[in-house]
Parts: structure tokens; C-alpha cells; sequence
């Protein structure tokens, strides 16, 4: 199989994931695994650098118009590529897949063209005590009011409840809420330490506690599980706001709540 070699670093507003070795048919899973997972650590923006990638004959690129659109449904980040050398940099933007993930000479020129923070983000870890689901709830009641989105608080504490008592049940980590306001969306996410999915399991009984990801199903507009690049996974769901209440104020200032 050939070998990618990835490696993830971090700038103020982006994370970048630089490849090397050579994108073929073989490797197109493992280029497009790391760049999702590499997705959840990103705070306003992907980029690859793939400076030091080779493209093989059989090389699939359509991996990054995809990768691209998958992070624009969740986290909602821009994503794009960095190719240092001018020359494949030309090659890359004359392809199809560049109308999805543009390509840019240095990891400065992505980031100015991805504009201001696309999101609101607040994040908290909670510990693991008789109250974490309780302290969870009253953590994204207090985020969605003072962003302007009371009218989403009771579907939001349904699946933080859900997805924080699935955490402490099915794993050992500490729950890491993320609430995060976009374009008209608001999604409630929980992070933890195990790399294993979240499945949408049915109740055997009516009298079973909880009722899991079913209900999480039901309350949101549309949930998943992506697995994260420290080894986890991050279970999400959005919710609909009626309007964007980002607003051209906060997305210009970046404003988040902490």
C-alpha cells in the first residue's frame, strides 16, 4: 500500500494537515480519514498542505471537493489546499475538485481568503460526578441565551442530556461539550476518548432508561459521529435557527463566548 505521511499543527485560526508520500488509489481512504479527523480539531478553517504529495495516475483528487463538502455540513469550516511549488498549484486549480477546496500558495493567503470566524464556538469539559449531565445542561441553557437563540433550548438540553449520559455510560472520558452558532444552525456536540462510533441503538424495554441516540435523532435537523485526530470521536447534532444571528458584527469581530 503506499504510505501518506500526515502531520497535524496548529495556527491561530487554523489547523493545517501537511501530506507527503503519494495519493493513489490505495491511499485515497487514509488521506480522506485523516483530513475529516483532522476537521474536528480545526478552529476556523482546514488547510492541507500537500506541497510534498505526489499524485499517482490513479490518484482520485475528488477526495478533497469531497472532504470540503463534508466539513462544510459539520464542523462548518472553509477547507482548502496549499501548494507551495507554482507549478502544481496551476495544475491544481485548472481541476474540478478546486471549485470546492481552492488552492493557494502559503497557509497566510488560505486564511485571508477564508475571511472572519464563520462560527460562534464555546466549549467546556465536565467531570465525571453525579451532576455531570446536570452541569451540562445548565452550560448550553446559558450559551444559547446569551446568543440570542432562547427559542432552541429545550431541544438543545434533549441532546446534550442524551449525548453527555451516553458518554458517562458507554466510555471513560470526561464529556466535552461544544455548542457552536452558524448560518443558521446551532450545533450541540459532545467529545470524548473513544475511538469507538455511536450507534443508534432501539430500547429493548419501555421501562429501559434513556432513550439514546433515537431521541437525538428525532429532536435534530441532522446528527453524526466523526472521529477525531486525538483518537476519539465527536458526536453532533444541528438544530435550525430561524434566522442567522451571527450577524455581520460577530462574524466580523470573531466574538465567542468561553
Amino acid at each position: 500500500m503506499a504510505e501518506v505521511r500526515m502531520e497535524l499543527t496548529h495556527r491561530p485560526r487554523s489547523a493545517v494537515l501537511t501530506l507527503s508520500g503519494t495519493l493513489d488509489l490505495r491511499s485515497h481512504a487514509t488521506v480522506r480519514d485523516g483530513l475529516l479527523k483532522a476537521g474536528t480539531e480545526a478552529p476556523d478553517g482546514l488547510i492541507a498542505d500537500v506541497s510534498g504529495l505526489d499524485f499517482a495516475s490513479d490518484a482520485r483528487l475528488s477526495v478533497f471537493a469531497l472532504v470540503a463538502m463534508r466539513l462544510g455540513n459539520w464542523p462548518g469550516i472553509p477547507f482548502a489546499l496549499v501548494a507551495r511549488s507554482p507549478e502544481k498549484a496551476a495544475l491544481l486549480r485548472r481541476l474540478p475538485m478546486a471549485r470546492y477546496a481552492p488552492v493557494y500558495g502559503d497557509a497566510g493567503e488560505a486564511e485571508r481568503e477564508f475571511g472572519g470566524p464563520v462560527r460562534r464556538r464555546a466549549v467546556r469539559e465536565f467531570a465525571r460526578t453525579g451532576t455531570t449531565a446536570l452541569a451540562a445542561r445548565e452550560f448550553v441553557a446559558e450559551v444559547c441565551r446569551a446568543w440570542g437563540v432562547p427559542d432552541l433550548v429545550e431541544d438543545a438540553l434533549v441532546i446534550v442530556t442524551e449525548l453527555v449520559e451516553n458518554t458517562l455510560q458507554h466510555t471513560g472520558s470526561c464529556p466535552e461539550v461544544r455548542v457552536e452558532l452558524r448560518h443558521g444552525l446551532c450545533t450541540i456536540a459532545v467529545a470524548d476518548d473513544d475511538p469507538h462510533p455511536a450507534e443508534l441503538r432501539e430500547r429493548q424495554s419501555t421501562t429501559e432508561p434513556g432513550l439514546g441516540l433515537k431521541l437525538v435523532a428525532q429532536f435534530a435537523r441532522v446528527w453524526g459521529c466523526s472521529g477525531s485526530w486525538r483518537g476519539g470521536k465527536v458526536v453532533w447534532a444541528t438544530l435550525s435557527v430561524a434566522t442567522d444571528l451571527l450577524g455581520a458584527d460577530a462574524a466580523r469581530t470573531g466574538r465567542r463566548l468561553r
